[in-house]
């Protein structure tokens, strides 16, 4: 079963299930899905799925942190459900050891030496990696090591 099929069989589940919740994150996210596959004229792709899941969940980070600056405390928690229930759909994340021997590996092979060679070793490092890592912590990382 595709990524699609599943969010489109977990919407239904949870339409029968009365799960308000997971329903409305779902149907949003299939209807992201619809959307882009209308202005395409074509079927998506499992990593298009991704990007607009990433989209997704970077959106629902952002309204966590400006909820929480503006006190908000039961709206952030809303958004950090919300966010649980997009993880779920995400293919399994690389640990930090893992990203940084890949890091290390593309900076001893490009030679890079400072900050200014940040945008190569990003750019190699993300193309190798993919979705298996947040690229706000694939950058902390390349920055890291490359001070």
């Amino acid at each position: 079963m595709n990524l699609k099929e599943q969010i489109e069989n977990d919407l239904k589940a949870s339409m029968k299930s009365g799960d308000n919740l997971v329903r409305g994150v779902l149907r949003m996210l299939f209807s992201d899905v619809k959307n882009v596959e209308i202005n395409e004229r074509k079927e998506i792709s499992e990593e298009k799925i991704i990007e607009i899941i990433k989209k997704n969940i970077k959106s629902r980070k952002d309204s966590i942190e400006q909820y929480t600056k503006g006190s908000r405390a039961d709206l952030a928690s809303q958004e950090k459900r919300e966010l649980e229930i997009l993880e779920k759909y995400m293919p399994e994340q690389m640990g930090e050891d893992e990203v940084r021997k890949i890091v290390l590996n593309i900076i001893s092979k490009s030679e890079a030496v400072s900050a200014s060679d940040f945008g190569k070793v990003m750019g190699a490092v993300m193309k190798e990696i993919g979705n298996k890592a947040d690229g706000n912590v694939v950058g902390g990382i390349v920055r890291e090591e490359l001070k």
